[in-house]
């Protein structure tokens, strides 16, 4: 018999809600590592998807750890949550092919590796350690499971989305509410992401690491939360049965360590040359090929930088041994 939070194949009762996604994400059936799935890309948009632009913004953030690393032999890119490893591939795409092969590219995903990918990626279930260049975690923590609280105690969800009243929050849990989300109303428990993400970094020995995400801060927490699912391109009811993905934006002030900087990704993707700027009209009759070209990526630029919208996520930049970025 289990017992009332216990992760099974499938939850037959209702549980609290970390429970309950981490088997509806990631149980034998789940969401993101069911068998033949089309992966992330088949549900939502990310930046990686939205714009060859944001792998080149991020292979140019990987020349500058390079350089204050001192161009080492070997150079370590992790991508955290990879996916199908669309960041990794585009990325070694944007670099020179000098570079690109003194790259080392992990990709860190509880699916199965998918068949055709690049020889050069290692597929691996945790980041390795020692990393010696950059950690980048693109929407990987708002699918980390996490607690949902309400008015002091936790909720349960039953398989069909149901919530109801559970026991008080209490212990290091309370602890968080109590720091980071103050108040009465409905939270998101973020302690399970902040130690994930202190993991991560403590496989860094040198370098960068770098989480992306819808993000808040203690200042601008919402009041009724941010719990919500993804299936096949449309926002849908977080319902935990492995239908949908279930995600909630991240408390990334919270899992800050020291000398960490919280941009956002409109400022980030300025600082490495990703900007929405027409092109002068006059081009069109100069050369109006290039005028295309340039009108295009302005136009993904502008996607990956817009207000209400991507340009919106938050950007967590902790140095380990280096300078911090953007300063």
């Amino acid at each position: 018999m289990r017992t009332q939070g216990e992760v099974a194949d499938t939850v037959p009762v209702p549980v609290r809600w970390r429970a309950a996604m981490e088997a509806a994400l990631y149980g034998p059936d789940g969401f993101y590592v069911r068998p033949g799935g089309p992966g992330p890309a088949g549900h939502f948009r990310t930046s990686v998807h939205a714009s060859a632009l944001y792998a080149g913004a991020v292979a140019r953030l990987l020349r500058w750890v390079d350089a204050e690393l001192g161009h080492p032999r070997e150079l370590d890119l992790v991508d955290v949550g990879a996916g199908r490893a669309e960041l990794l591939t585009g990325v070694l795409a944007a670099l020179p092919e000098r570079d690109a092969a003194r790259v080392r590219p992990y990709a860190v995903e509880r699916a199965a590796r998918p068949d055709g990918l690049d020889p050069r990626i290692r597929w691996v279930a945790e980041p390795p350690e020692g990393t010696t260049g950059l950690l980048f975690a693109n929407e990987w923590l708002d699918n980390v499971p996490l607690e949902i609280a309400e008015d002091g105690r936790y909720v349960l969800v039953a398989p069909d989305g149901t919530e109801s009243p559970g026991p008080a929050v209490d212990g290091p849990d309370r602890a968080w509410l109590e720091r980071w989300w103050p108040g009465t109303g409905r939270a998101e428990i973020g302690r399970a992401r902040d130690e994930a993400w202190a993991v991560a970094v403590r496989s860094v020995s040198r370098g960068l690491a770098v989480a992306v995400d819808y993000a808040h801060t203690r200042d601008t927490r919402p009041p009724y939360g941010t719990l919500t699912g993804f299936r096949g391109g449309r926002e849908v009811a977080p319902v935990p049965d492995g239908s949908c993905d279930v995600t909630a934006h991240v408390a990334l002030d919270a899992c800050a360590g020291p000398g960490a900087v919280l941009v956002s990704q409109r400022e980030a993707l300025d600082r490495l040359g990703v900007a929405g700027t027409r092109p002068p009209l006059a081009m069109a009759s100069s050369d109006p090929a290039a005028y295309v070209r340039a009108l295009a990526s302005a136009g993904e630029a502008a996607e990956l930088t817009a207000r209400g919208g991507l340009g919106d996520f938050g950007w967590l930049v902790q140095p380990v041994g280096v300078r911090s970025w953007p300063a």
